[in-house]
């Protein structure tokens, strides 16, 4: 069991997220990086969907009130077992009465804590997510608050880990805060609708992740709006996350894991999905560039990550076998 030492509204229980339910107006939900939670269940030993705790408010704190194997993943943050100084991308055992603490990231916006077996919330529609705007899934429908206690599910003989943990060789990528961060694009079905300079502008022109950035999507400022040729009466139609709507303000929206089932502003491109996660890792003023490509580029890069995974969960399904982990160096000194 583990207890919630802060509470947030930001911070909630996720998988990988339910679908099939668009049509029903439930948006798809989940994860917002993926990537990130996919890797902390990998380095447990899970399975991919297992639910964990996403965190986008810091600190953060939690009390394990019996031996947990838990990872940590996503957001660079000053993370502590206790006073144990923890690295990212890390799967270590914490025991009873031990505290985790993330602080404030220095890279990234969002982390993740995954618990051997996956937390133990009930499964709604296929999904143990957290739907804040329709109050269901996760623990309670809501966010998690100081005081929660969760169970977690039996960790089906996965083998114990090494005494100091083992984690990724290769770190999970992250925007850096002091360069402009590129997101590929496709054209999107009303793109022809927009003027040749705004088409020109949206590819060109540096965007900045609005404060009226959140789950449901991640609003742009800019120094020149995007333009349609001519007025344009849409009915409301299907979106999913990654779709990019202009309002007549002119200011780009990019819809996120809690993206609306349907709108009626018109859309100019679609983030390709593997770089979705990056940009829920953008925290608020970070500058961003769209970046057009081709659909066989985007089918490719679709294709590069999920043999990636694959690759990775067989290497650590393999280190975890037989626990030929070398352990990484952990400081014991508050830093």
């Amino acid at each position: 069991m583990i207890e919630i030492l802060t509470g947030s509204a930001l911070n909630t229980v996720q998988d990988l997220g339910r679908t099939g339910f668009m049509n029903l107006g439930i948006s798809h939900g989940g994860a917002m990086d993926r990537l990130a939670m996919a890797h902390g269940n990998i380095l447990l030993g899970n399975p991919p969907d297992a639910a964990g705790i996403e965190v986008a408010f810091f600190p953060f704190r939690l009390r394990f009130h019996a031996p947990t194997s838990f990872a940590l993943t996503g957001a660079r943050t000053t993370a502590r077992l206790d006073d144990l100084a923890l690295p990212p991308d890390w799967a270590m055992t914490a025991q009873a009465g031990q505290t985790l603490s993330l602080g404030t990231p220095t890279c990234g916006a969002r982390a993740y804590v995954s618990f051997a077996g996956g937390l133990d919330v009930p499964i709604k529609l296929g999904s143990r997510s957290t739907d804040l705007k329709g109050g269901f899934g996760g623990f309670q429908g809501r966010a998690l608050q100081r005081g929660d206690r969760l169970d977690c599910l039996p960790a089906d003989g996965a083998p114990p880990l090494p005494p100091h943990g083992f984690g990724l060789a290769r770190r999970t990528i992250l925007p850096a805060r002091e360069d402009a961060l590129h997101i590929r694009v496709l054209p999107a079905a009303e793109y022809a609708s927009f003027t040749t300079g705004a088409q020109h502008r949206f590819v060109t022109q540096d965007w900045q992740v609005s404060a009226r950035a959140n789950r449901a999507g991640y609003q742009f400022d800019g120094t020149a709006p995007l333009a349609l040729s001519r007025p344009l009466n849409l009915f409301s139609h299907g979106i999913v996350p990654g779709t990019v709507q202009v309002p007549p303000a002119g200011m780009p929206i990019v819809q996120m894991a809690d993206a609306n089932t349907c709108g009626g502003y018109p859309k100019i491109a679609t983030v390709i999905a593997p770089d979705l996660r990056l940009l829920a890792q953008a925290p608020v003023g970070t500058t961003v560039r769209f970046v057009a490509v081709t659909h066989a580029e985007a089918v490719a890069a679709v294709r590069d990550g999920a043999r990636a995974l694959a690759d990775l969960s067989r290497s650590i399904g393999a280190l975890r076998g037989t626990l030929a982990i070398r352990p990484h160096p952990v400081s014991t000194r508050p830093s």
